[in-house]
This record gives C-alpha cells, sequence and structure tokens, in this order.
C-alpha cells in the first residue's frame, strides 16, 4: 500500500508590514506574504520521507483567500503532487478552533480518516509566526482521531508501518514510535527546506489547484468565522517600551569600551523622562443586562505537570493568576489542580500549600510518562465530571500541545501563551448584552509587537500561560486542602505512541528562572559555539555570583544548544537582576523573554542592531574581541553590583 503524505502550510504576512486597523485589530491586506518558516520544514521533512516511500503521494493543503495559491505552487515546484486549498469568505476570522476543524472536516472530505486502509501521515510546522499558538496540528489531530506528535526536529520511518520521532521537551527529547496515520509537527531544527527545481517550477505553472468551499466538504457555518468560532480577539493594542534611552559605551580598544561600561553601569545609566499621560476619555457604559454564558460551570483547572519526580515550576507558577481569578470571582470559587502519573500522591500536599483548594489525583503505572492521548483523554474525563468554568495549562510544550487537544474535545478553542489573566466583561452591542464575568486573556502576538485580548465563549475558558510570565505563589506551610482519586476510564487505542526513550536533564532550566545574571548568546556567537559565553557564566559563579548562560532561537535551532535554555516568545520569560545579551540581533521575539529584566546590556558588532533599542548599556564591537575583556574584569573581582552568595 502507497503512503500518502500530506504537508499543511500557511501562507504567513511578513510582521514588519501588519498594520492596526480603524478597528483595533490587524489588518494584513497589504502586507506581503512568504510561506511560514516552520511549514517549510514540514514540507522538506514529507520531501526526505519521500526518498524512503518512492511510491508516496505527496499532497499539500492550505486554508486561506485565492493569493494562497502562490504557495501552493511553491509547494508543486519544490516535489508535491497535488495541492488543494479550502477557501470561502464563511470562514473569515475563524480562531484556531475553527481552523483546525475546517482543515481536519477538508482532509476527511479527502479520504484521510482514521479508518482509511491507505496508510497516511499529515505533517506540519510547529507554529505559524503571526500567531505562535501551535494549536492546529493538535486539533487537526484530535478532530480526525489520530496519534500526534508537536515540537519534533526529525521523522524517520522504521520499516515496520510506524515512524520514529524526536521531540524536543523540556530539559532534552524524546524518542517516540508512532503508527500510521498521525500528525505530526516540526521545528525549524531539521533539515532546511530546498530550493524549487526548474522542472518544479515549470509544472507548478500549469497545475491545477483544487478549491473547496465548505459546502464542497459538508462543513455548516455553525463552528467556524468570526460568528461560530469559541473564542474571539476582543482588542488588540501596542506594545511599547518603558526603557530609558540607551547608554553607550566609547573608547578607542575594547579595553576601553569594556571600562566604559563597568562607568556607566556604576553610574545606573540614563533615566527614564516621565510624561503626564492624557486622561483616557470614559467610554460610557451601555445599559445592557448582564448575561451569565457559564451555564452552571464553576471553579477553576490546573494542570500539574511532573517531570523527574516533581511538579515543574510552570505548573506552580500557573497558581498565582488560578488564585487571583478565584478572588475576583468570589470567595466560593474553587481552584483544582489534576495530577497524572506514577506514585503522585506525595506532591499534593505542595500543590495545596502553594495555593491549590483540591488537587485531584490520577494514578496508573500506565501514566508514569506524559502521552498526549490518554491525557487528553483523563482531562476530558476530568472537565466534564467537574465543570469548571476555566482551565489553565502552563505552556511548555506538553502543555501546548495537551490544552488545543482538550479545547476540541470540549469544543471549548484555547488561548494561547498568556502574559496577563483578569475577569473582566464583554459588551456585545450587536446582542445588546453584556457577558460578565468572562476570562480576559492578553497575549502578545504578531511577533511581540502587539498585546491581544481574547475572549472564550464556551466553559472551561482555557488558556495555557507562559513560563516565567508568573512569580511562584509563597508556600504556606500547613494550609489545608482536599486530596481526592479520579478513576478515569482507559483505551488501550489511546496508547499506541510508544515512547522509546527520553533524556531530560535540569539543562539550566530551573536556574534560569532564579539567576541573578544571564548571558545569552545569539547568532552571533556560533562561531565557538557559545564558548565565550559560557566561560563569562563560570567566571562569575567563580566570583560567587549566581548566574547561567541561555541562547536567543537561532541558536537552538541550528541545534547547538538544546530548547530548555532557549530564551524568547516560544522559550523561557526570565526576570534576572542582569541580562547581557551578546550577538542577539533583537528580535521581538526573543525580546519578548527579557524584556522584564531590571537592567539589560547588550553588545553586538552591528551599531544598528535592534537590541541596543530595548536595552539600557551597550557596547559595539565584536564578539570574540569584547567578552574575553569582560571576563578578565569579572576574574579581578568585577560583579555588576551583585552580592556574591554562598555554595553556588
Amino acid at each position: 500500500m502507497a503512503l500518502t503524505i500530506i504537508s499543511l502550510i500557511k501562507q504567513v504576512p511578513l510582521p514588519s508590514e501588519m498594520r492596526m486597523g480603524e478597528d483595533g485589530l490587524m489588518d494584513r491586506t497589504k502586507a506581503k506574504s512568504i510561506i511560514n518558516i516552520d511549514c517549510q520544514f514540514g514540507m522538506e521533512a514529507g520531501l526526505q520521507l519521500k526518498k524512503q516511500y518512492p511510491d508516496a503521494r505527496l499532497i499539500v493543503c492550505s486554508m486561506g483567500p485565492g493569493s494562497f495559491e502562490t504557495s501552493l505552487r511553491t509547494a508543486i515546484s519544490m516535489g508535491y503532487d497535488e495541492a488543494f486549498l479550502l477557501s470561502d469568505r464563511k470562514l473569515a476570522g475563524s480562531d484556531t478552533y475553527a481552523t483546525g476543524l475546517a482543515i481536519s472536516t477538508m482532509l476527511k472530505h479527502l479520504g484521510f480518516t482514521k479508518d482509511s486502509k491507505e496508510p497516511f501521515i499529515i505533517l506540519a510546522g510547529r507554529q505559524t509566526s503571526d500567531g505562535d499558538t501551535a494549536h492546529v496540528p493538535s486539533q487537526v489531530a484530535e478532530n480526525i482521531g489520530i496519534p500526534q506528535a508537536t515540537f519534533v526536529e526529525s521523522v524517520k520511518p522504521d520499516g515496520s508501518g510506524n515512524v520514529i520521532a524526536k521531540r524536543i521537551i523540556e530539559g532534552g527529547y524524546q524518542m517516540l514510535k508512532l503508527p500510521f496515520p498521525c500528525v505530526i509537527s516540526l521545528t525549524p531544527t531539521g533539515i532546511p527546506p530546498r530550493k524549487p527545481s526548474l522542472s518544479g517550477a515549470i509544472k507548478a505553472r500549469t497545475l491545477k489547484i483544487t478549491t473547496f468551499g465548505i459546502d464542497d466538504i459538508g462543513l455548516g457555518t455553525e463552528k467556524i468565522g468570526i460568528n461560530g468560532s469559541p473564542t474571539i480577539v476582543a482588542k488588540v493594542v501596542n506594545i511599547i517600551s518603558e526603557r530609558p534611552p540607551i547608554t553607550m559605551s566609547v573608547g578607542h580598544n575594547e579595553a576601553a569600551l569594556v571600562d566604559s561600561l563597568i562607568s556607566n553601569f556604576k553610574k545606573g545609566g540614563n533615566v527614564l523622562e516621565k510624561k503626564e499621560k492624557a486622561d483616557k476619555k470614559e467610554i460610557e457604559r451601555p445599559d445592557f443586562p448582564e448575561k451569565d454564558f457559564r451555564e452552571g460551570a464553576r471553579g477553576i483547572l490546573t494542570w500539574a505537570e511532573v517531570t523527574n519526580g516533581k511538579i515543574s515550576r510552570p505548573s506552580l507558577e500557573l497558581l498565582t493568576p488560578a488564585r487571583n481569578l478565584a478572588l475576583q470571582l468570589g470567595i466560593d470559587t474553587k481552584v483544582m489542580t489534576v495530577v497524572i502519573g506514577k506514585n503522585v500522591q506525595p506532591l499534593a500536599q505542595t500543590l495545596i500549600e502553594h495555593g491549590s483548594d483540591e488537587v485531584i489525583l490520577v494514578e496508573n503505572d500506565k501514566l508514569e510518562e506524559y502521552l498526549v492521548l490518554p491525557f487528553s483523554s483523563i482531562f476530558a474525563q476530568v472537565i466534564k465530571a467537574r465543570n469548571p468554568e476555566i482551565a489553565l495549562f502552563a505552556a511548555t510544550t506538553s502543555g501546548r500541545e495537551l490544552a488545543p487537544r482538550i479545547g476540541m474535545k470540549t469544543d471549548s478553542g484555547v488561548t494561547a501563551d498568556c502574559t496577563g489573566l483578569e475577569i473582566g466583561e464583554y459588551v456585545d452591542k450587536k446582542e445588546k448584552v453584556i457577558y460578565k464575568p468572562i476570562l480576559e486573556s492578553r497575549r502578545p502576538t504578531y511577533g511581540e509587537s502587539k498585546l491581544a485580548t481574547i475572549l472564550g465563549f464556551v466553559c472551561p475558558q482555557i488558556s495555557t500561560a507562559r513560563a516565567g510570565t508568573f512569580e511562584v505563589p509563597k508556600l504556606i506551610e500547613g494550609r489545608k486542602g482536599i486530596i481526592s482519586v479520579f478513576s478515569p476510564v482507559l483505551n488501550d487505542k489511546d496508547f499506541v505512541v510508544e515512547i522509546l526513550k527520553t533524556e531530560r536533564g535540569e539543562g539550566g532550566l530551573q536556574n534560569l528562572f532564579s539567576a541573578d545574571i544571564i548571558i545569552s548568546g545569539g547568532r552571533g556567537t556560533l562561531a565557538d559555539n557559545l564558548g565565550l559565553i559560557k566561560t563569562l557564566a563560570e567566571a562569575l559563579k567563580s566570583q560567587g555570583v549566581n548566574a547561567e548562560w541561555a541562547s536567543s532561537r537561532p541558536v537552538v535551532d541550528e541545534g547547538i544548544v538544546e530548547y530548555a535554555r532557549q530564551v524568547g516568545q516560544t522559550g523561557k520569560t526570565i526576570r534576572p537582576k542582569i541580562y547581557i545579551a551578546v550577538g542577539v540581533s533583537g528580535a521581538i521575539q526573543h525580546i519578548a523573554g527579557m524584556k522584564e529584566s531590571e537592567k539589560i546590556i547588550a553588545i553586538d558588532h552591528n551599531p544598528k542592531a535592534h537590541i541596543f533599542h530595548y536595552a539600557d548599556f551597550g557596547i559595539v564591537g565584536e564578539y570574540a574581541d569584547i567578552i574575553p575583556e569582560l571576563i578578565e574584569r569579572v576574574k579581578a573581582g568585577y560583579k555588576f553590583g551583585i552580592e556574591a552568595k554562598k555554595n553556588l
């Protein structure tokens, strides 16, 4: 039986060309577009699989306006055989839930179902640059009813009707064995996408692209488009930096530049001039009736992810917004935390002391390691039993694939990678009603240049929270709570994905959240694989400073540094006292993860590097020249004003 390889792609606007419309939402109509970068790696993975399956049929699919044909023809010119486009004005405004539903409905219309006799594999990019949610692959997999693996670096057949996927996880990786059919989402760390061939380009000019409307695939309008989506973008505002102008070092050589940096740092740098803010115009609240859409749903549910036998820090961080939301909703609102695993009962009291009112234990030897199929099934059963109004997950690699799969099961939709969670209200002028109380999930988007407020109208309202955004709530020893046991129905079909190997270390992950100084290497430090970055971190440690090293996304994408050390929108959000960015260009995605640092030092050879717009102190110079000078100063006792700590 011949294998069918399906690649899902999206045409995305260049973030630099996005504009905000008069309605406060983003206007992408005049922005130049490209094939999403992650999708390009998914396409190449499909072409690589074709080498192992010479008779394989290569299909590329997309959803969007007719202009998306440009990207589909590019895929054909790279080696794909057929192209399908789902295009219908009724799909406009669809959230990720509606998008996943529409794409999977088209695939099922083409004959790709969980019961298909012919094997197939669906490949996609990890996420798209205009949304960065990473939801759609999970939602497509759930709606078709097949297994998945996300955040995958490489995928290879094992010769026995399965594929082996190397999946990135916090602090390491996993090797997974998945049967056909399945969905795999690829990170940009695999084989770089090839250029179109001449023969392929000729073929792409004349090939007919099959275009479907929703009527063609039997999809109704109830759960698609702006009116049918379970979530909406209520507001988008610009993100404005509140740092003072940078203080640049001056000097005729590297030693003088470093001396100037130290002198400027001791003086404290520039001060932000406070400007009087104009009075905001008060918007009169319409006298509409209030509507409680929760239909009896009450309480907040969180997931305590267990790694290396411990509750992950991002899961503990979740309890801070959970408790704040409970306080806003009323004293009767309970925070419930689900713990799934083997012998996890001893972890329950820790969660209660950090703020959980009830810990729901799901213990089974088969659940020792996280697997998305059984875990999503268990959560769906817990949600049905407890009927929470809000469900929160940490935006880890596991949380980012688990939450959207659950959202598809519950028809809830999901808001990804949130940095703010509040209870508010929504004035619906069309229906002349005020929805209250409602979860306002705020997340940076469009390359961290905008802050979007997302609302969900189906309970549970599901959101994932960016790791490092919220503080771990203070532990209250002896705090009382309920520990209950939940016995789900486990289905053998949910264990078809096999974990072959798990490699996980701390990888600096925990210390990134607690370090006083973090030195981060970007593309400009690749010459020695961040060797000098690591040496500077070690020099600071030898002086008793709690220091750690990290990197930007391009370094991780090159495969040089593990994902656990990535700082940025799709990595970690950290708040050290001092952040030293070396060879980091300053992409807004990276700024997202470090902008809350107390002081930021930027070192780059390019005087026009964007990073200098977000730093307090800067040096223009070569990495290989400046960092050795800085290392020597540290070895001589300079510690950036940080007090030494014992037993580091």
